[in-house]
């Protein structure tokens, strides 16, 4: 199942029934996991480690090193789960000294020309579309989809089951369970169709629903708005994720249409 053409470094750790097509390369200090399909033409470099049933295409480089002129040749990750797909020409970059890693999840879709810089973090069940940019230290939570060609900021969270429009500049951070798009980023609702999709209950989307409402439509600012939330809104799970994203968040939140004014509330 491995092409002659290909080059496997001798102590490269692979599993069982993996194809790895003609002129790929696969350096020391790498592990794949069992039934993962490598295409032609795909760099995987030192310090990589691929899940089990993965597809990778050809021209991705995976486990470069950094493009961070402080990386100091540190031995780090690029880690792959389970059962993601890694489209054409895609670079994802490993990790540096500030976390040791870079991160994708288990069943993500990462479309081609993506490029993921090091120590990002890529959640679970995530898509990003072609030519996605992250800069380094972004993390995005799970079922989170990114549109075509959308350049994120580093040290940038975007948070679980949110849906970004193509084409954006992600300089803040983005709420869990939003639609975000506009120039600028701007909040766009919450994510309904997503959410159903995922079978969440009618009750829990309309919880949402409220939430956002206060956050974005009551002329409140952000910490006007957590301090109403608390004091009026039943505590579930949605308030808690919610309040700890914006309460942990360092670049601050994106607004909604027409209020960019004041961007460091």
């Amino acid at each position: 199942m491995i092409h002659h053409l290909a080059h496997i470094h001798s102590d490269a750790k692979i599993g069982n029934n993996i194809t790895i097509d003609a002129f790929t390369s696969v350096a020391n200090n790498v592990e794949i996991g069992d039934g993962t399909w490598i295409g032609s033409n795909v760099t995987i470099m030192e310090g990589a480690r691929i899940g089990k049933n993965c597809r990778i295409f050809p021209g991705a480089v995976i486990s470069a090193i950094p493009q961070d002129l402080k990386f100091a040749g540190e031995i780090t990750t690029a880690e792959i789960g389970d059962n993601t797909t890694i489209r054409e020409f895609v670079t994802l970059n490993r990790g540096t000294k500030a976390s040791n890693k870079t991160s994708v999840g288990n069943n993500c879709l990462i479309m081609a020309y993506v490029h993921i810089a090091h120590d990002c973090v890529i959640m679970n069940n995530c898509i990003l579309a072609n030519g996605v940019t992250l800069g380094g230290h972004v993390f995005i939570d799970n079922w989170a989809v990114i549109g075509g060609l959308s350049a994120i900021h580093q040290f940038v969270k975007i948070g679980c089951h949110t849906i970004i429009s193509g084409g954006s500049l992600v300089l803040k951070d983005v709420p869990p369970y939003i639609k975000a798009g506009r120039e600028p980023l701007s909040f766009d609702g919450i994510n309904s169709i997503g959410l159903k999709r995922r079978n969440f209950l009618p009750e829990h989307i309309e919880q949402i629903h409220e939430l956002y409402r206060i956050l974005y439509l009551k002329n409140l600012n952000v910490s006007q708005a957590v301090q109403y939330i608390e004091a009026n809104s039943p505590e579930t799970r949605y308030r808690t994720e919610i309040i700890d994203f914006i309460r942990k968040s360092e670049r601050g939140i994106i607004k909604k249409r027409g209020d960019h004014i004041n961007t460091t509330d």
